[in-house]
């Protein structure tokens, strides 16, 4: 390709501006974004805003919440709650009391949901009321007692006493649903992935920064579900991490709310002795006891059938 030359400056000044007339071509049509519209809100009473401004008696300007500040604010702490995707429709509504040990979990379930509330001090401001008590669905006969026993003779013993497929979960998130509207906020964790994300998270090398952002919610949180719990394999670091984190909510007297395959001793056996003390422990007071020993038919066998 030969090379243009140029004789005056008005050659290269015109050349210059012809190259630029050729880049601004492909966007030429381009117009600035408009803004959204009244019906492309979510709220078009604030404009996503939550909150509106009005005038006040001295014709000031102040602001108010606006009524959708609750409703977005329910919708992120449910987003934030970690619910699992196959309860996502998870209610007491849709739960089925076709045994006793259902209904037994039930009335258990909602009354402890009876013991949060939202009060408003004389002040105007509003407090949330936490029970101090864990909840706890547990096994009458452990998953890991069951495995203990000769291969015969464990598919009676875990058709006398089976706790898996009962409900225990469903009921567990339906709790959370209804603390999560009341303006609670609710953490669910799986017990098998939650531990190995810390215990992976304790490897990284990174002074500790993983394993704080992971633990964080988990300490903090107003109420912790603990699915599962006692199902991650035991080590000896397994279980100084169960103890920290149970133990740090037992001094805080900030609930957990927790099911389990295994029963009483299992538990104990998987988790530390320690940290099953407080655990359970912390599920009876003077007045209430929020701790279910659960067995019964396997729902989730039955809808295969």
């Amino acid at each position: 390709m030969t090379k243009q030359r140029f004789t005056t400056i008005a050659d290269v000044m015109a050349d210059l501006q012809e190259k630029a007339s050729q880049r601004n071509k492909p966007i030429e049509s381009w117009k600035p974004p408009e803004k959204l519209g009244a019906d492309e809100y979510e709220c078009n009473i604030c404009n996503d805003t939550e909150f509106i401004i009005h005038k006040n008696d001295q014709g000031q300007d102040v602001a108010r919440f606006c009524e959708c500040k609750e409703r977005k604010a329910w919708k992120r702490r449910f987003k934030q709650s970690m619910i699992p995707d196959e309860f996502q429709k998870a209610s007491f509504e849709n739960y089925k009391c076709e045994e006793e040990v259902q209904q037994q979990m039930m009335s258990l379930t909602k009354q402890y949901l009876n013991e949060f509330s939202i009060e408003t001090g004389e002040d105007g401001l509003k407090k949330k009321v936490i029970p101090s008590q864990n909840f706890g669905l547990i096994a009458s006969f452990g998953e890991q007692r069951l495995k203990e026993m000769p291969v015969g003779e464990r598919a009676e013993m875990k058709w006398k006493h089976n706790n898996f497929g009962i409900g225990k979960t469903h009921l567990q998130v339906a709790l959370a649903k209804q603390l999560l509207k009341k303006g609670f906020q609710v953490l669910i964790v799986s017990d098998a992935v939650f531990i190995d994300d810390l215990m992976q998270a304790k490897r990284a090398g990174d002074e500790g920064e993983q394993l704080n952002r992971l633990l964080g919610p988990a300490l903090e949180a107003d109420v912790l579900i603990w699915d599962d719990i006692g199902k991650s394999k035991w080590t000896e670091a397994r279980e100084t991490m169960y103890y920290r984190i149970i133990n740090e909510r037992y001094r805080k007297q900030m609930p957990i709310v927790f099911n389990s395959n295994e029963d009483r001793g299992t538990l104990a056996d998987k988790i530390g002795y320690a940290a099953a003390s407080r655990l359970i422990g912390q599920c009876s007071d003077e007045q209430y006891r929020f701790l279910l020993d659960a067995e019964g038919q396997d729902w989730r066998l039955k809808r295969s059938v």
